[in-house]
């Protein structure tokens, strides 16, 4: 088994390709050790001193570090995790369920954030993905759309820039009633 590494925006982030299926669909972030309780690979990578955050897309994991922690010394051990957690056979998500990609909204805007959600889906998540990450809906109130930063994504120094640059102009471009973008924190 050969696993390719990639760099992502975010320096204390790695995006891990093992060259075969992590997820069958969406995303699973796990912020904490005692997050990936339900992850059997995210436990066995959170396992190497100096991880502090584990992502899994449909086909890499993204890996982040600690600050005082230099690549050259993890990145062997965390490559030795995934492999050897691929050629064991066992599975990558434990039973239970599974987080939902958006946060549901009803109510008067739900017009609003079923389009809001069809343009991340189509237009941005795709693209944060090529960088070890996703952005997901987290609510929509008077004009403020508020999403929610996982993986590389999570704590970038680029990702302010992506988020008002980027995200907010591209949905209030297609949306008037888009008035400002806002990271929030789950």
């Amino acid at each position: 088994m050969f696993i390719q590494t990639e760099s992502t925006p975010n320096p204390a982030t790695l995006k891990f390709l093992p060259g075969q299926e992590v997820l069958e669909a969406g995303t699973a972030d796990f912020p904490s050790a005692e997050a990936a309780a339900k992850s059997p690979l995210a436990q066995r990578v959170f396992a190497v001193n100096g991880v502090k955050g584990v992502f899994f897309g449909t086909d890499f994991v993204t890996v982040t570090k600690a600050d005082d922690v230099e690549w050259d010394h993890v990145k062997p051990a965390i490559l030795g995790a995934i492999m050897e957690h691929f050629q064991s056979g066992a599975p990558v998500m434990g039973e239970g369920p599974r987080e939902a990609a958006h946060a549901e909204h009803d109510g008067p805007d739900a017009e609003i954030v079923v389009q809001i959600k069809d343009l991340l889906d189509t237009r941005v998540r795709p693209a944060v993905a090529q960088d070890g990450g996703d952005i997901t809906f987290h609510g929509f109130e008077r004009g403020v759309v508020y999403l929610h930063m996982q993986g590389a994504c999570a704590g970038c120094p680029s990702s302010t820039l992506t988020l008002k640059m980027g995200i907010e102009n591209l949905l209030k471009h297609y949306i008037p009633e888009v008035t400002e973008v806002r990271p929030v924190a789950v």
